[in-house]
């Protein structure tokens, strides 16, 4: 790994573990620095991508044009000489095809209310000029409002002609491919998308695909006659609606128009699908602007003027990540930790003349006076299923914006809309003193660093819990700035800490840990021997660092995870984590599955006769805290998604948990 490559990327974001792969990417959870948001980090190796090149610019560009209610947002782009990140946003709920695992298969009404959020965002997207080309399960995700995103544009095409126009590229995942394009023959996207569609909807009210077999011809042959299975709990709307869409001829397939007020659609709901967006790309939130002038010490009107350029770059980040914030009825409040916009600094330090030390805020003006609001230090909710955060099902759908076009429209509210939804948090409204006086701000004054660093053992206890936020000191007679380099601990997804001063490390330091991806824990006993001979001295030191910060909490690798009970978490019946996890070491070697063990998590993997990895997964034992019972996390990495739930299913099933 190249530093250099994420040097800009590291002055903005904290990494953490990978969350996604794919052939010539991989998604990482990420925090943003500024407003503290979540995102996910799409990271593309720009050397392996070769003829494809042209494929991801033309995904960055058709992301930077969409802006909807159930599409996922695109904040940021990165291009270095070798990586291209791409800084999305991110949806706790994971994927659809993991909640259709959970459910075995949804319910029609369940069905009906994702259904018209999919049929909303594809509208849109046929509407901005772009075909999808690869819808699937596992490309829509599940948001904390339990709302669907589109992801994954990687495949889309924008004819040069308009819509009508007729594409050759063969391209998708075979399963959803439309007869015609597995054919060769040309084909209009929107056409193919409508299939697709069809294929998705089966997915839903079955839990199993229209057309599915082993060997790629065998599946080809199904396809192309476009035969499948009609189980006995499909109502006769479902049915109709089904074969209204898989068509083999392309001609006589629905359309995304009619789609719109499709009679299976519109039952129980009094409006069709509004498809046009409710977050028009170009809007100008004054409440985000502000905040953003009087933080960064600019003008308002040239802080809209930078903002209106929409250059996908830290300015865009930052606004858009503060508009989310208040749709989700957040403070609009930057963090104090951020300095930069653009790449550029926006203060230098202010030193004292005569101690020559870097001098805090308080130490220049009364901070009652101050004209700059240093942000509330406020952070969303983590959504990890741990004990005192809500699960998604706590969370399952309550009246956002977004979810109120499905029931605003209704009738009456169904037992699921009724028993999940609730209402929004008031906003927050500090007290009088703790902002600023709203005192005029003139973009040549100077934002001051935080208090100047001192040794570990001249700190007070409450100076100790700050050494992770310090940045940079001076010394006495010494101009030239030090930085503090941290141990970077890696944290996953469920323990990340909401905590303004904390994991604030320097780009050095971070970027050494990014690419020590635990996914690629495939090694050999003698390759194991040298690591532990190599890396023996550091795991004791990060030992001893993760037990001085948390001494009163046991070690990941001592017990297992307390979770909350998700729609990736497989329950048992079992009381002992240590029995369960036997239980799945003994089978998986039978299975086929080479595996590394961390604790109580399996890093799996299955590969081809010729080597190449074709599935990597995770399977995590865990305590279920309110069940009080075992229960088995599983997360796909790699890998088809069907072929995958298949295995876990076999590997689950045979170990008898």
């Amino acid at each position: 790994m190249a530093v250099e490559d994420y040097e800009e990327l590291l002055k903005y974001y904290e990494l953490y573990e990978t969350i996604g792969t794919g052939g010539f990417a991989k998604v990482k959870l990420a925090r943003h620095i500024a407003t503290g948001e979540k995102v996910a980090i799409k990271i593309v190796d720009k050397t392996s991508l070769g003829d494809d090149l042209p494929r991801i610019k033309t995904e960055i560009e058709a992301m930077k044009s969409m802006s909807h209610q159930h599409v996922c947002r695109l904040y940021h782009v990165i291009e270095t000489s070798q990586k291209i990140f791409m800084i999305l946003e991110y949806c706790p709920g994971g994927e659809l095809f993991d909640y259709i695992v959970l459910k075995d298969r949804l319910s029609e009404e369940e069905t009906r209310i994702f259904f018209r959020q999919i049929v909303s965002a594809v509208a849109y997207v046929h509407s901005q000029g772009y075909a999808h080309r690869d819808l699937k399960p596992e490309n829509l995700l599940i948001d904390e409002d339990h709302n669907l995103k589109l992801i994954d544009f990687g495949l889309c095409a924008k004819p040069k002609g308009g819509m009508d126009y007729h594409l050759k590229t063969c391209c998708g995942s075979p399963a959803y491919a439309a007869p015609e394009l597995i054919q060769g023959k040309a084909y209009i996207g929107s056409e193919a998308d409508i299939w697709s569609m069809g294929v998705l909807l089966y997915a839903l009210l079955c839990g199993y695909l229209p057309f599915d077999d082993e060997n790629v011809m065998v599946l080809y042959k199904k396809i192309t006659k476009g035969r499948y299975e009609i189980p006995r709990w499909l109502s006769p709307g479902s049915v109709q609606l089904l074969n209204q869409m898989l068509q083999v001829d392309p001609k006589r397939r629905i359309t995304i128009k009619h789609l719109l007020g499709h009679p299976w659609i519109m039952q129980d709901y009094t409006c069709p699908v509004e498809w046009h967006t409710k977050f028009p790309l170009g809007h100008i939130d004054d409440d985000c602007i502000t905040e953003l002038a009087i933080f960064y010490k600019m003008r308002k009107a040239r802080m809209v003027d930078l903002v209106s350029e929409w250059n996908f770059d830290q300015t865009t980040a930052t606004y858009l990540l503060l508009w989310s914030k208040k749709i989700h009825s957040k403070p609009v409040r930057l963090r104090i930790s951020s300095l930069t916009i653009n790449s550029t600094p926006l203060a230098t330090p202010v030193k004292d003349p005569k101690s020559q030390k870097n001098m805090h805020y308080e130490d220049m003006v009364d901070s009652s006076d101050s004209p700059c609001v240093l942000g509330s230090m406020e952070f969303p909710d983590d959504y990890a299923f741990f004990e005192d955060s809500p699960s998604p099902f706590e969370l399952c759908m309550p009246a956002t914006p977004t979810m109120k076009e499905h029931l605003d429209c209704r009738p009456a509210l169904t037992n699921l809309e009724t028993d999940c939804s609730s209402p929004k948090k008031p906003r927050v409204v500090q007290k009088a003193g703790k902002e600023n006086t709203g005192l005029p701000v003139k973009d040549e004054q100077h934002f001051l660093p935080p208090a100047p660093w001192t040794p570990v053992c001249k700190r007070s206890s409450s100076e100790k819990k700050r050494v992770l936020s310090a940045s940079s000191c001076t010394t006495n007679g010494s101009k030239d700035n030090h930085y503090i380099h941290e141990i970077s601990v890696k944290k996953t997804a469920d323990e990340i800490v909401d905590d303004p001063l904390a994991a604030v490390l320097s780009p050095e330091r971070r970027s050494r840990s990014v690419e020590q991806d635990i996914n690629q824990a495939h090694v050999g006993s003698s390759q194991k021997k040298k690591s532990a001979k190599v890396f023996g001295s550091l795991e004791k030191g990060l030992d001893k660092m993760i037990m001085m910060l948390t001494p009163s909490k046991k070690r990941a690798r001592d017990a297992p995870r307390k979770l909350k009970a998700h729609y990736n978490v497989t329950t048992t019946n079992l009381l002992s984590a240590d029995y369960v996890l036997n239980e799945i070491v003994k089978i998986l070697p039978k299975k086929h599955v080479e595996f590394v063990q961390k604790g109580y998590i399996l890093k799996c993997r299955t590969y081809s006769d010729f080597g190449k990895v074709t599935m990597q997964f995770e399977l995590e034992v865990c305590l279920l805290s309110k069940l009080e019972t075992v229960g088995i996390r599983r997360q796909r990495i790699k890998g088809d998604a069907w072929v995958y739930k298949k295995l876990v299913e076999d590997i689950l099933a045979s170990s008898k948990v």
